[in-house]
């Protein structure tokens, strides 16, 4: 016969990490997207914990309605909402550089549904969100994640202890990093596209019955639209860099 305490202490061999598993799919880049099912999040996370579960070193049985339970059922949490929230920071800053091109070239109004978030956001924002995503699931970025969550057991194991105040500040220190880059990835196209108004402002001094609307909205568009697909290699690239640069800084911070 099974005592109670030790089918406690193998059941929360496996409850902890998965804490901390289902935390990171519910909000990191395709794991939270609306078409994935609660229910395969569930079963995903419940694998992996049955698979890393072996291999980590669990503290001994905790009542899981007492402080020490409730302190570390939130210590697991918020480590896996904080890494999944690094990760979907990058794919917010791709948004806020759509978000910023479309407003310049006139095309702010054309919204869509965002497949990812569900939310309304320009369609520039579209298109560089798919972008982003493809780029994400080619370089095996969802799998790099679950390795960089499944070394983040040994560089944070599972102990009923506070964080350190510093490691929210590093958290929030990196996002900063990571919205800069958002104009660095838009930069090039609305360079352009501020180029052109300032020679369409001068024209229209020089000109004045010239209807500036009728000519320089679709100009805005086309020089927008050229320029993002001459900067698309650098765009990709640079996005790629700053993947894998949030995933290893984010293990740094761990």
């Amino acid at each position: 016969m099974i005592a109670a305490q030790d089918l406690l202490g193998w059941v929360q061999l496996y409850f902890w990490p998965f804490l901390r598993i289902s935390a990171l799919f519910i909000i990191s880049p395709v794991f939270s997207a609306n078409s994935v099912p609660v229910r395969v999040r569930v079963m995903l996370a419940i694998m992996i914990a049955v698979l890393l579960a072996p291999f980590l070193q669990v503290p001994v049985a905790v009542d899981l309605v007492s402080p020490a339970g409730l302190l570390l059922a939130s210590r697991e949490i918020a480590i896996g909402l904080l890494f999944g929230f690094l990760v979907q920071m990058v794919f917010a800053a791709v948004v806020v550089a759509g978000e910023t091109l479309a407003m310049s070239m006139g095309l702010g109004f054309a919204m869509s549904v965002d497949p990812q978030n569900g939310v309304q956001v320009p369609v520039v924002s579209q298109f560089n969100s798919l972008l982003a995503t493809l780029l994400f699931l080619a370089i095996d970025g969802h799998l790099l994640v679950v390795a960089a969550l499944a070394r983040s057991f040994t560089l944070l194991p599972v102990e009923a202890t506070s964080l350190d105040p510093r490691f929210f500040l590093s958290v929030f220190e990196l996002g900063g990093t990571i919205f800069a880059t958002a104009l660095l990835l838009a930069l090039p196209a609305v360079t352009a596209v501020l180029v052109t108004n300032i020679a369409f402002g001068v024209i229209t001094r020089a000109a004045p019955q010239l209807n500036i609307f009728a000519v320089g909205f679709p100009v805005t568009i086309t020089v927008g639209l050229v320029f993002m697909m001459l900067s698309l290699p650098g765009f990709l690239s640079k996005l790629e860099r700053v993947l894998f640069a949030v995933i290893d800084r984010g293990l740094a911070i761990f």
